[in-house]
C-alpha cells in the first residue's frame, strides 16, 4: 500500500519550480500495525507526469505488489495510478476525507446562516457561536458547548446543519461515544 501527497518546499523555487514535491511513503506498516510508514521517494513537482515516471521506475514485481494507492483528491496522482497500477485501488487518504468533510459542514452552516439571517456570520449569532464546537470531535465537548450546540439543533431551521454535523461526527469517531442526556442532537451509527 503506497500513500501519495504533494507538499509545499520553499526552498526549491526558482525560475521553473513551483516549490512542490510529490511525496511517496509506503503505508504497508502503519496497516499491518507494524509501525510507522516508510518515506519512499519525494519527487520535484506535482503531476501526473511525475507519478507515472516514478512509477515506470518501478520494478514490474513491485507495481504488481501495490494493491491500494492513497492519495489526495488531485485527479493527475489518480490517472497516473490508473494506467500504472491497473490492478490496485485508488482511495483517498482519511485526512483528506475528514477535511473535506470539515469543508462541507462549514458551507452548509455558512449557507443555513446565509438563509436563516440574511447575512454571513456575526457575533451573537448562534450558528456563528458554535462554529469550532461543531468541528470538535463530540467526546471532547464540554458541558457548556454541548448546551450551546443543543440549542442551535432546537431550531428547525437548523436541521440540515444538524444532519451534516452528524455525518461529521460518524466520520471523525466510528465508535459510538457518551453523549450528555439532556442533548442526544444524533443518534449513535
Amino acid at each position: 500500500m503506497i500513500g501519495v501527497d504533494e507538499h509545499k518546499w520553499s526552498h526549491v523555487r526558482g525560475a521553473d519550480a513551483d516549490g512542490l514535491v510529490t511525496v511517496i511513503t509506503d503505508l504497508t506498516p502503519v496497516v499491518a500495525g507494524q509501525g510507522p510508514a516508510r518515506l519512499l521517494d519525494m519527487i520535484p513537482g506535482r503531476s501526473a507526469a511525475a507519478m507515472a515516471g516514478w512509477l515506470a521506475e518501478r520494478s514490474p514485481d513491485f507495481r504488481a505488489a501495490v494493491v491500494i494507492v492513497a492519495m489526495d483528491g488531485f485527479g493527475g496522482y489518480k490517472a497516473a495510478a490508473i494506467e500504472a497500477l491497473p490492478d490496485a485501488v485508488t482511495v483517498t487518504d482519511p485526512f483528506h476525507v475528514v477535511a473535506l468533510c470539515g469543508q462541507k459542514l462549514d458551507l452548509c452552516r455558512q449557507r443555513v446562516q446565509q438563509d436563516t439571517l440574511g447575512h454571513r456570520g456575526r457575533s451573537g449569532d448562534p450558528l456563528y457561536g458554535v462554529r469550532r464546537a461543531l468541528r470538535t470531535r463530540d467526546g471532547l465537548l464540554t458541558e457548556r458547548q454541548w448546551t450551546r450546540i443543543a440549542a442551535v439543533f432546537a431550531d428547525d431551521a437548523h436541521a440540515a446543519v444538524e444532519v451534516t454535523w452528524c455525518v461529521y461526527q460518524q466520520l471523525i469517531e466510528p465508535t459510538p461515544t457518551t453523549i450528555p442526556s439532556a442533548v442526544k442532537p444524533c443518534s449513535p451509527p
